[in-house]
């Protein structure tokens, strides 16, 4: 009798474990939504140092992503072992400074050409810049994979075999140069004021973190406007063919540009390189930085 209520009792342990862990994967992506435009009303409102909250924002959205991947994964296998967290770890500074450089030029132009009174209302600046921020950072990406010289920047980012919220951070630090510097600088050229950019900044942090997270989240048709974690596993494959997606914001100019690829269900043959012998492991942090200028170029391992 006893071992019949165990079992009955471990059974209904279980049962209720995968109803809320199907409740996470509904509320994980509008909770993220809702804490990022209760953050930035919040700072606009009462005038709190916008580097500051973006700097919590970026600490915040990595640590309830982490913890999502532990409760929701995608792929259990996919979970960075504690070497490849020392490893990222390492990248991730190196992508903070990256981001750092790439702002110091455009924060002169931001002064400059930013408007001291917008002619836009907030609520209508706002979209205006994230679609061309989006539009800027597509571009820039998708060269990224045509042009041979800058695939061998952008290619150390699709070494890991694994997609996670831990390796999102593995970039060269020229790429991160030439594609924050390409998108702020657009974004200060149109004249968009600091908080319109501020809040386009907290957006794409938590999109670019979410898309990469290994957690089992699907946002449904939401994948035909915003960029997701199904479809950036695609852009990650082995199979060029499935890859496009390179929007990690909005998905709208895959539509647009002929580079959308997924559909309900879809999931990558594999994440990776086709050809891992052209670039360093990601554990050679040096010789990945190095290599652009120390290997001939070989053909493209990302769609053309």
């Amino acid at each position: 009798m006893l071992s019949v209520i165990v079992r009955w009792w471990i059974a209904k342990g279980v049962a209720m474990g995968e109803q809320l862990r199907s409740v996470l994967r509904h509320v994980a992506y509008p909770f993220l939504l809702v804490a990022l435009v209760s953050i930035a009303t919040a700072a606009l409102r009462w005038r709190w140092d916008l580097g500051r909250v973006s700097q919590f924002f970026l600490i915040g959205t990595i640590g309830y992503l982490t913890v999502l991947e532990w409760l929701i994964p995608y792929e259990s296998t996919w979970r960075p072992s504690g070497g490849e967290w020392g490893w990222y770890g390492t990248y991730f500074v190196l992508t903070m400074i990256g981001g750092a450089l790439s702002q110091m030029p455009v924060s002169a132009v931001v002064g400059w050409a930013a408007p001291l009174h917008p002619a836009l209302p907030l609520q209508v600046e706002i979209p205006a810049a994230l679609l061309l921020g989006s539009l800027a950072n597509y571009l820039m990406h998708r060269w990224s994979h045509v042009n041979r010289w800058l695939w061998r920047l952008h290619g150390v980012h699709h070494v890991p075999d694994k997609v996670n919220v831990a390796n999102n951070g593995v970039n060269h630090i020229v790429d991160v140069v030439l594609t924050q510097g390409a998108v702020q600088l657009s974004l200060a050229l149109a004249g968009f004021s600091v908080d319109s950019v501020f809040v386009v900044g907290l957006f794409v942090v938590a999109q670019g973190y979410f898309v990469h997270a290994n957690v089992d989240v699907r946002i449904g048709a939401l994948n035909h406007v915003f960029a997701g974690p199904e479809q950036h596993r695609l852009h990650h494959s082995v199979d060029l063919a499935e890859a496009g997606h390179y929007g990690s914001d909005l998905s709208i100019w895959d539509h647009a540009f002929g580079s959308f690829t997924w559909q309900p269900g879809r999931r990558p043959a594999a994440v990776g390189l086709r050809h891992p012998s052209d670039f360093p492991r990601t554990r050679e942090v040096i010789a990945s930085h190095l290599q652009p200028w120390r290997r001939p170029v070989p053909a493209d391992d990302s769609p053309v």
